[in-house]
């Protein structure tokens, strides 16, 4: 990203307008020959750079762990003339720029990353003449170098560092930009807010907070730092990796599947079922199977904020849910209304720039009788009908919501083709997919 930056402040055509005349001439004011060496300069027609490059940034942790050194090698070849000679003596300049990267706190709690130290590296300096001269424009060129040699560094730092600067903080400003992309979650989305960042050896870590908005626009859930916090995660061979905390993806999957009660006219929708419902009861009740008319209707709607439990590579959601049998759709009050404890194993996988969730099946593990018009009975006695109920009506509605995904906008935009997921015990994990 820095390289891109660089590029688009034209580096290239900073370096082709160096004042590398001006800069011999101020450096040599400093010196006793001083008025010597500017009768030699002024014999110099013209002087400039024809062509120049920027090579590969390179960027390495310091010893401390906290800090990165980023390096940038330069590569110029600049030529001057002079009377009497038509030949252009052309020099090959090589000098690097280098900068630290290191975190900044100004103000309580406000951290960022800057770019500062910007500098030429020592010892990565040599100009050298490009073609052999004669004997006495050697011994001029030669001069020429010894008059450019000191002043380059003071160019890199006037010149190319503020370039430099420049790049890293439109680089910076994009980076925390492409974190902020607001993620919809159908009527709801969810907005990530940059904390701080944190340097450790040769991984940049942006610590990323986030907030839950409803349809209205107010902010419903904020997850920050504190509490359920994560120890920072390493790369694992990979450039870039996204770890999500649970209590994250649990507020996106109870934000995606949020539906309030789901009500079913269950003779005319799944007349297979309603024929199973009213066999099951009529093994508890007689009278009551027998009450359940062709507008009986099942209601049920997701009690409490479900419950994810990861392990490594698989995940597991449970779910109060409360379900409710109406004989007819005249009825006020339930036959039966049961406390399910629910649970089923879920996918995530990426389709079409989506990270999408899936529930695999639904589970009825504990059925309680939470209230009764017929009577006190087994709740257990309809433990296969619930869970065909479950299966039948609960299961398609949650995975239709959760098939709308979410946006990982975030890794295209940094310029990662495709993605690969992977759960730990405390988090979802998107890194770059292996080629």
């Amino acid at each position: 990203m820095l390289a891109q930056k660089l590029k688009n402040h034209d580096v290239t055509n900073t370096l082709q307008q160096l004042p590398l005349l001006t800069a011999m001439e101020e450096e040599s004011s400093r010196g006793i020959f001083g008025n010597l060496v500017k009768s030699i300069l002024k014999h110099i027609l013209w002087m400039k750079v024809t062509s120049a490059s920027i090579g590969q940034l390179q960027v390495q942790p310091l010893a401390n762990g906290r800090q990165l050194m980023v390096k940038a090698p330069l590569d110029v070849v600049a030529g001057f003339n002079v009377p009497l000679f038509k030949t252009v003596v052309e020099l090959h300049v090589e000098v690097e720029a280098q900068a630290i990267i290191h975190v900044e706190t100004r103000e309580k709690d406000h951290a960022r990353l800057v770019l500062s130290e910007c500098s030429n590296t020592g010892g990565s300096l040599r100009v050298s003449l490009l073609h052999k001269l004669s004997f006495l424009l050697k011994c001029l060129a030669d001069k020429v170098i010894s008059l450019l040699t000191p002043a380059l560094p003071k160019l890199v730092k006037s010149e190319l560092c503020p370039v430099l600067k420049a790049g890293f903080e439109d680089m910076r400003g994009e980076l925390l930009n492409l974190t902020k992309v607001p993620m919809s979650l159908n009527s709801e989305h969810l907005k990530l807010d940059f904390i701080s960042p944190v340097i450790d050896h040769s991984v940049v870590h942006l610590i990323l907070g986030a907030r839950l908005f409803n349809s209205e626009g107010k902010v419903t859930k904020l997850f920050n730092v504190a509490g359920d916090s994560l120890n920072l995660p390493t790369l694992n061979q990979t450039p870039f990796r996204l770890t999500v905390r649970k209590d994250v993806v649990v507020a996106i999957i109870a934000a995606l599947i949020h539906s309030g009660k789901l009500t079913v006219l269950l003779d005319y929708v799944l007349p297979e079922v309603a024929r199973q419902l009213r066999s099951s009861i009529k093994v508890i009740d007689e009278t009551a199977a027998a009450q359940l008319g062709p507008t009986q209707i099942v209601k049920i709607m997701s009690q409490t904020t479900p419950m994810l439990i990861l392990d490594q590579g698989n995940a597991k959601v449970a779910q109060l849910i409360v379900l409710e049998i109406f004989a007819t759709d005249k009825d006020s009050r339930p036959l039966f209304t049961l406390g399910i404890e629910a649970s089923s194993d879920i996918q995530f996988y990426v389709e079409d720039g989506l990270l999408v969730f899936s529930f695999n099946e639904i589970r009825a593990d504990r059925i309680h009788l939470m209230n009764s018009d017929i009577g006190v009975f087994n709740p257990k006695l309809l433990n296969n009908i619930t869970t065909k109920i479950l299966t039948s009506i609960l299961l398609p509605n949650e995975n239709g919501k959760l098939r709308s995904g979410i946006p990982v906008s975030m890794v295209k935009n940094l310029g990662f083709k495709s993605i690969s997921l992977s759960l730990t015990k405390e988090a979802l994990v998107v890194t770059q997919a292996s080629s």
